[in-house]
């Protein structure tokens, strides 16, 4: 057999100089070997794991994206010498204003202030700050402040997103700088150190001691434990009428002899126990309904693990709301329901009625939605960190667990109320040495669940970034949805101090339905605004509805024409829903047996505990 025969012919022949010869003596040609194709599967993986990790260390936020936003930032002011001197002028005027306000308030204290902190900043509302030296050094941060808040808008060719982003950073980091989180700079943090000789600093550290205890150990915060679920909190009656991979559906005892008709069906976000919406028996929002006559039904999602990974939008929809449709029709046959979703299961409430009034499914009577967006074109400040680049980033950070977890979830959102949630607790916790007293809301928002990879990763790309649902691109069963395909009255709530769901979001439902609209806007924020139970101190509202037709009035138009009212918002609803139900029906069943739906156990059932 000839060598060369067997030899790929893939490097052009050996020079028969080399010496190298066959058995006849004639120069054998050589070939090399080619070098193996790379593994781009494993190459890609190796990315996701590297960035994965890199994700950890950065707390989900893309280096490569807060590199560009100082770069489009700083290359733009460069570039701009008028602003570069506006800005070196605005320096000079405000220390100007601060070197004479520190020379009369040392022989004048009821000198007025140059500086005044921002709408709801009680960082410096203690007295201790008119007294010297505290007062220099609280006017000093605020005038910082000032100017960095001008020195990040206001810039020509600057993206606006580059421009959100770089004043919200600025923020995040003179936050964290402020003189009311340290010791030698806050005069109620030395006040309270020379009163107790320093036991608060003593009963800080033991605070931060169990919180970092708690943290690793994977417990919840201190005085969690009282608010037990099925206990102490998520008491009302009611059984497990339906459970699939994904839910288990909850049907409420009935309280009164004769019921309204039509059930309410609500539907809470993935991203939270749905027992915010049954907290204790006194700001039981499912109570209240049940009281005055309404057969509730309540979606109870299962926390997902890897094994979840998959799971998509789709799944939500059809394993989530169609699928708690089909036994709800089972129970109350032939009844229409009232669908109610919360945050982000308001979202998908708007997705599954958009369906069925595609689809020609008439059973639903009306849809309310809690804090719920469809628009998210201005979605607020979770939209500043939510481009290509930063869901890539996301993706990979889900991609080796599965899910997003738990922590990484309830850091972004208290990320964007930084100043109340991070660093005043700090400081009350840790070196004034003060416990806050915990609340079932409080324990609540500690009791997190995760997200599947698929899921989070459509989300983000076709609600978020997309905008796919009020564009007409949002797809379900492989075919676009419309919104206003359903025309049903809509009752809509938004919160005055939404940092999740902003309230000016939530209100653009007026733009992309035809219906009517009832729009309530309370205060509070995302969750506190929401569980608003009546008889509950300093709660206020406002309410109006548009009749079909009517000329659209934007938000700012809306709050300035509508009064407030005092009280809670829950009575306005609860009367809205009896006025579209049908009064005076007997109870339904507890589940119905004979169609495959018997009781599977007591409320709150056994997805609610999983961790």
């Amino acid at each position: 057999m000839d060598v060369a025969s067997s030899t790929p012919p893939l490097a052009p022949p050996a020079s028969p100089a080399s010496g190298r010869h066959g058995r006849s003596g004639s120069p054998v040609a050589f070939r090399a070997r080619p070098a193996p194709e790379p593994d781009r599967h494993a190459l890609a993986n190796a990315d996701r794991a590297f960035r994965a990790g890199l994700a950890r260390l950065t707390l989900g936020i893309s280096p490569a994206t807060v590199a560009d936003t100082q770069a489009d930032w700083l290359a733009h002011l460069a570039m701009s010498p008028g602003k570069q001197i506006g800005l070196l002028e605005q320096a000079a005027r405000d220390v100007t204003r601060l070197a004479l306000y520190a020379l009369q308030s040392t022989f004048d204290r009821e000198t007025p202030a140059p500086f005044a902190p921002a709408h709801g900043d009680r960082r410096f509302a203690d007295e201790g700050w008119r007294q010297w030296p505290y007062n220099l050094l609280a006017q000093s941060f605020l005038l910082a402040e000032d100017w960095w808040r001008e020195a990040t808008t206001g810039i020509e060719g600057v993206e606006r997103l580059s421009q959100a982003r770089m004043a919200f950073m600025a923020r995040q980091r003179l936050d964290a700088l402020s003189p009311s989180n340290f010791l030698w700079t806050s005069p109620e943090i030395a006040r309270s150190t020379l009163e107790s000789g320093g036991l608060n600093l003593l009963a800080g550290a033991q605070n931060l001691a169990e919180d970092a205890r708690r943290l690793l150990a994977g417990e919840p915060p201190a005085g969690a434990e009282a608010f037990r679920i099925g206990e102490t909190v998520a008491v009302t009656p009611g059984k497990v009428v339906f459970r699939n991979r994904l839910i288990e559906l909850i049907q409420y005892a009935p309280v009164t002899e004769t019921v309204q008709a039509e059930p309410v069906l609500i539907v809470p976000a993935w991203i939270m126990k749905y027992y915010i919406l049954d907290l204790s028996p006194g700001n039981s929002l499912v109570r209240y309904l049940a009281e005055r006559g309404h057969t509730v039904f309540m979606i109870s999602w299962r926390n997902p693990t890897a094994e979840d990974r998959d799971l998509g939008m789709e799944d939500y929809r059809k394993l989530g709301v169609m699928a708690a449709m089909d036994a709800i029709s089972a129970i109350v046959s032939g009844r229409k329901v009232h669908l109610a979703g919360y945050c982000l299961g308001g979202t998908l409430a708007m997705i599954a009625a958009a369906t069925m009034g595609r689809d020609r499914d008439e059973r639903l009577a009306s849809l309310t939605l809690f804090a719920a967006q469809g628009d998210f074109s201005e979605a607020g400040e979770l939209m500043l960190f939510i481009d290509e680049g930063e869901v890539a980033y996301l993706e990979a950070m889900m991609w080796d667990r599965g899910y997003l977890d738990t922590s990484q979830m309830s850091g972004a959102f208290q990320i964007l109320r930084s100043n109340d949630l991070v660093w005043s607790r700090a400081v009350r916790e840790y070196l004034l040495g003060e416990r806050a007293p915990m609340t079932d809301l409080m324990a609540w928002n500690a009791d997190a669940t995760r997200m599947p990879y698929r899921m989070h990763s459509e989300y983000l790309r076709r609600l978020f970034l997309r905008n796919d649902l009020t564009g007409g691109r949002y797809e379900a069963d492989g075919r676009p949805v419309w919104v206003s395909d359903p025309f049903l009255p809509i009752f809509a709530v938004g919160t005055e101090a939404d940092h999740v769901a902003p309230w000016r979001s939530v209100y653009k439902v007026h733009l992309v339905v035809n219906s009517e609209v009832t729009f309530v806007l309370t205060s509070g924020g995302h969750n506190a605004g929401i569980v608003s139970e009546p008889g509950h101190p300093h709660r206020s509202y406002r309410v109006a509805t548009r009749p079909p037709g009517e000329p659209y009035a934007d938000a700012d138009e809306w709050q300035a024409r509508t009064p407030v009212k005092q009280g809670s918002w829950w009575p306005e609803w609860q009367a809205w829903l009896a006025a579209r139900s049908t009064p005076g029906a007997e109870p339904p069943p507890i589940g119905t047996p004979e169609k495959g739906l018997p009781p599977l156990g007591d409320a709150p059932g056994t997805y609610v505990l999983q961790r």
